[in-house]
């Protein structure tokens, strides 16, 4: 029976199980990637596990993240970062040289390999050909260390392209129909493979705008072949001996099929305050828009930001829009200076960014209260702009340039009107390449000192599983909640590499008397219980949405459904994840309720029927926990660093 391309990637960096979709595997990890958000813990974690010098074929470090905000926090964790790659063995990419996601597709992506990165984001590096995938800071660190990364082994979806988009549809839309098709929940444990002639039409970079996004879905990752365009996309960047073909056979199975066809794709929009509100653009047109934003690892390539500047040639931004740019990389910028279109663009009043997260992470560039802002990001969480009161769209950089010119949402094709043609973008046959900004390890590292300011603490501990958790439920929240309603990005992320300082933030978007009395039921000796709905822990990969639970006494969280890698998180750090035998038992529980799972070790290790006690109510029901044998001794250990001491 023939194979598709996941299976032929997974196969070949099988190092436990075996590849039988559902049941979990460990692959060994070729690639790494850290930011500095959430690269600090990770290195703090590696560095607790005793291991002189990464194991990978490759693992880079990027500032992409935490690079405007005041104060020495993000500095000192900047030094921390650059003195830990030069003493094991990480190439260090400096604050400037662009957005993790971009910069890696661009210089070190490889088809065929796989690669696990500290950002949901990772995969973007599907649109290259890799198995790249997202995950907490410690799942990365051990991978560093030689460990496997396990995962469910995915549910594969192919998804067949056919036709070509038309003029003035992008991308972004093609990924917003994806998320129209799929929704923001129910997609855990799959992966999306993309296939068919359509896939010939698509760009290296329009290609990873669509593997991006595809995380929104809650996949684990998508993928496309590597072929032909593929390898004129390497060879432009000097590294065509990077290029090998991959493609999946004639007759290879999959667990679903559907096909999208290119042509019947229009301009769409994800509307407030989910990625997964799709909309036509043509139902929004005419609504004021007071903020443009284009840039993030989704949409800021040479590609996007060329087409930007070919539409507003000889225009000016609306006098009611704040037109903000962020290209994605150095490499980006200096290309389309040496075209002329980054003067265009200026020209045209974009307020020019620097080559990082920005906007997109709520670190700069808030919009004013009550704002529309268009944003060619990946998300529209509440309050994630840094303004709760903002109504966030996400675009394509076709329908951004549009409302930038009009001071609306505008249809693109409306463009035509006004004597705006359509701009037909050639990628270049090669780039401009500068990697100054890259710095490579020594050789000799053991005279190299680690940088620790302040700001820098070692990784909190976590207890083993008590006997039985009896607690309090802290705070009750619905469906879809995100690690953004969890733990927020922002300003507060420079506390990353302080769990006690940032763990005072945590619910502050839903609730911000959380801490508080999660200090008071701490202090009495009890645990803190978290009880969710449907989709719990979307969004980003931030383990930091289980450090600070963890930290602040959290034991257990008890939802209709986890995401993927929250889940994975949870259970690194001695937090068990639980789900409702029935969803209805949710609505028989509220805020403050005491509760008790009597003997939850016990029925751990045999694997018996879980009961929770709301005690304030006098009644109980059934939970489950849906984990690996590995998982469950993860769990009893009280979390994965303490689970490794036990093996040594």
């Amino acid at each position: 029976m023939g194979k598709n391309i996941v299976q032929k990637i997974l196969e070949k960096h099988l190092v436990e199980g075996k590849y039988i979709p559902g049941e979990e595997i460990g692959i060994k990890i070729d690639q790494t990637l850290t930011q500095d958000a959430t690269g600090t813990m990770a290195y703090l974690q590696f560095e607790a596990m005793g291991v002189d010098s990464i194991k990978t074929e490759l693992s880079v470090s990027y500032v992409d993240h935490n690079t405007v905000q005041i104060g020495f926090e993000n500095a000192d964790d900047h030094k921390y970062l650059q003195s830990v790659a030069a003493k094991y063995g990480i190439i260090f990419s400096r604050a400037g040289n662009g957005i993790c996601h971009q910069v890696h597709l661009e210089r070190f992506g490889k088809p065929g390999k796989t690669l696990l990165g500290s950002d949901s984001h990772t995969p973007t590096g599907g649109g290259i050909g890799m198995i790249a995938i997202g995950a907490g800071g410690l799942d990365v660190a051990v991978a560093m260390a030689d460990g496997p990364f396990y995962l469910t082994c995915p549910k594969v979806i192919k998804v067949n392209l056919t036709g070509k988009l038309q003029p003035w549809v992008a991308a972004k839309d093609v990924v917003l129909k994806m998320l129209e098709l799929f929704t923001t929940k129910g997609n855990v444990g799959c992966v999306f493979e993309y296939s068919g002639e359509g896939v010939k039409t698509l760009s290296v970079p329009e290609r990873a705008t669509i593997t991006n996004m595809g995380a929104e879905c809650g996949v684990t990752t998508s993928v496309f072949p590597s072929d032909s365009i593929t390898k004129t996309f390497l060879k432009a960047q000097c590294r065509e001996k990077d290029w090998v073909e991959l493609k999946a056979d004639p007759n290879a199975t999959y667990e679903k099929e559907i096909t999208v066809n290119l042509c019947e794709i229009e301009p769409l929009t994800a509307y407030p305050h989910s990625p997964g509100n799709i909309k036509k653009v043509r139902e929004l047109e005419g609504m004021d828009v007071d903020q443009v934003c284009i840039g993030s690892c989704t949409n800021s390539s040479f590609k996007d930001l060329m087409t930007v500047a070919h539409i507003l040639k000889g225009k000016v931004a609306h006098p009611q829009v704040s037109f903000v740019i962020a290209p994605g990389s150095r490499q980006v910028i200096q290309n389309i200076a040496l075209k002329g279109a980054l003067n265009d663009i200026i020209t045209a009043g974009a307020r020019l960014a620097e080559s990082a997260c920005g906007f997109c992470i709520g670190n700069s560039q808030s919009p004013k209260s009550d704002a529309i802002s268009l944003r060619t990001s990946n998300r529209n969480f509440l309050g994630r702009s840094g303004t709760k009161s903002a109504q966030v769209y996400l675009v394509s950089p076709e329908t951004a340039a549009a409302a930038i010119i009009t001071g609306k949402i505008t249809d693109p094709r409306d463009l035509e009107k006004i004597g705006i043609t359509y701009p037909q973008i050639k990628m270049p046959n090669k780039f401009f390449i500068d990697d100054s900004l890259f710095i490579y390890p020594p050789k000799n590292s053991e005279k190299i000192k680690i940088a620790r300011g302040p700001n820098i603490g070692d990784p909190p501990a976590s207890d083993p599983m008590v006997d039985t958790i009896t607690g309090e439920v802290t705070i009750k929240v619905g469906d879809k909640i995100t690690t953004d309603h969890i733990i927020p990005a922002g300003s507060k992320m420079k506390y990353r590499s302080n769990v006690p300082k940032y763990s005072e933030f945590l619910f502050e978007v839903v609730d911000p008397s959380f801490f508080e009395r999660a200090t008071k039921i701490k202090q009495t000796g009890k645990h803190n219980i978290i009880v969710g709905g449907e989709s719990y822990g979307q969004g980003s990969s931030r383990e930091h949405a289980a450090l600070c639970p963890m930290y602040m006494g959290v034991k257990a969280v008890i939802a209709k459904t986890f995401e993927r890698i929250h889940t994975a998180n949870l259970i690194n750090f001695g937090i068990i994840p639980l789900t409702f035998a029935k969803d209805a038992d949710y609505d028989t529980i509220d805020q403050g309720d005491q509760l008790e799972i009597p003997n939850i070790r016990i029925h751990l290790k045999k694997k018996e029927k879980i009961m929770v006690k709301n005690k304030t109510k006098g009644s109980e029901f059934e939970v489950k926990a849906t984990l690996s044998d590995r998982q469950r001794d993860i769990m009893l250990a009280g979390g994965t660093l303490a689970f490794m001491k036990t093996k040594q």
